[in-house]
């Protein structure tokens, strides 16, 4: 799997929503009492060497970067307490840029609509190569971070999320079962914000003190052409 696309084996995106305290404060939202996820769909995925991010017209487009799973076999049911269980289903990991249209996504929370257009254009999760798992021993032990035209704008653990990767893929599959090359986003710490046309952003992961490799992400952000622009719905 490492020397395919992670795209190409990818049925579903599953995202975990609010999963880190100071980016739940930052944006003022409510804390969870358990894991919520939402979904975006595998088109939105960008991988390696395909270009840019695309910044539809009239959007305000954030940045979030996340620790991604990657799913290496079936997984329904899981008991919240198998550990074991749920990381043996893990087949590797990748570095995610989850993009929101926040206006969009803003708007629709006010009016109580689905927000899954904030989260489903095209190009919208930037993703890393395929992190082999033995590069992580640890997946709440690595440092994501990301910087906007060379500003470091996140830096945090993933052992800082509220959710560990248990209880994460435990809620998931209660609902929904997930499949081999899933990918499942795990949250984001604080420090989300605006890019725009001409940034560029990089990002990665560093584990035991050291960048991971295959890890690093570098995209730059251009405008969108079509003929979506947006306006109030």
């Amino acid at each position: 799997m490492a020397s395919r696309s992670i795209a190409a084996n990818c049925r579903k995106v599953v995202c975990i929503g609010r999963n880190y305290a100071d980016h739940i404060k930052e944006l003022h939202n409510a804390r969870p009492k358990k894991p919520f996820f939402f979904l975006k769909p595998p088109s939105s995925i960008l991988e390696r060497g395909q270009g840019p991010v695309l910044r539809p017209r009239g959007v305000t487009l954030h940045y979030e970067v996340e620790l991604a799973l990657i799913m290496g076999r079936r997984v329904q049911d899981l008991r919240v307490d198998d550990e074991k269980g749920a990381l043996d289903a893990i087949a590797g990991y990748a570095v995610g840029i989850d993009m929101t249209a926040r206006d969009v996504q803003d708007e629709a929370k006010r009016k109580s609509l689905p927000w899954s257009m904030a989260k489903g254009f095209d190009t919208f999760l930037p993703l890393s190569r395929y992190i082999p798992k033995a590069a992580v021993p640890d997946p709440q032990d690595v440092e994501l971070w990301l910087t906007v035209n060379g500003a470091q704008r996140q830096r945090d653990s993933t052992g800082l999320m509220l959710f560990g990767i248990p209880r994460v893929l435990s809620e998931i599959s209660r609902v929904m079962r997930l499949e081999e090359g899933d990918v499942v986003l795990t949250g984001t710490p604080k420090g989300v914000g605006k890019v725009e046309v001409g940034d560029v952003m990089r990002a990665g992961v560093v584990v035991g003190g050291r960048e991971v490799e295959e890890a690093g992400i570098e995209v730059g952000v251009e405008e969108k052409g079509g003929l979506y622009v947006f306006e109030e719905t």
